[in-house]
């Protein structure tokens, strides 16, 4: 039987239907009156076209990610999404906004971005889709309240990250997961890449 510690690993067992299963019964948590997220669910965004180097789109690799990122999510309905100022953030949730009919939450690149994007998660309630970056995604579910944890990789866009934030005396909990194409081999082994 899998158990949820304050951070577990898990690899593509069953890939989506387990996945689902675990945010089926995450989001079954009842809620508090205060508001808070039951579920906050955050991804990279997916891969990206080489230029333009400051705002580049999604490649059809990235575009094909945001279709997998909608399938990973069917029966789990974002109640808010929040993306960076940036094209390819926007591009990887259009998908899941479209289907939800939520405007996604756009929160500026600036140095109090992952404070931002996390005081902006806690004030809602339900389950919160963030996108976000290889260097922003790992800080924000630290400033959730789960581990420290290393910037993604560079060349890493599979990586899934499921936080149930701490409730009732319990601790955050947090589930590492993937979805979509795998990543290719050596790209979650990767020494300190620069932010993107």
């Amino acid at each position: 039987m899998m158990t949820m510690g304050s951070m577990m690993s898990w690899k593509q067992v069953t890939r989506g239907v387990a996945l689902l299963g675990v945010v089926g019964a995450l989001v079954a948590v009842p809620a508090r009156v205060e508001a808070q997220p039951s579920l906050v669910i955050l991804v990279r965004h997916g891969e990206k076209q080489p230029t333009p180097a400051n705002d580049p789109s999604l490649s059809e690799a990235g575009v094909a990610r945001a279709e997998a990122l909608e399938k990973a999510l069917t029966g789990v309905t974002p109640g808010t999404i929040v993306v960076s100022a940036t094209k390819r953030t926007a591009e990887t949730a259009a998908v899941v906004a479209k289907r939800t009919g939520v405007t996604p939450t756009v929160i500026a690149l600036t140095g109090a971005h992952v404070k931002n994007v996390a005081d902006a998660v806690m004030k809602t309630s339900g389950v919160v889709l963030v996108v976000g970056h290889s260097n922003t995604v790992p800080a924000i579910v630290t400033a959730l309240g789960g581990a420290k944890l290393p910037d993604l990789c560079d060349s890493s866009y599979a990586t899934m990250f499921v936080v149930q934030p701490a409730r009732d005396g319990r601790p955050t909990q947090v589930l590492t997961s993937s979805y979509g194409a795998p990543d290719a081999p050596g790209a979650t082994t990767c020494a300190a890449m620069p932010a993107r």
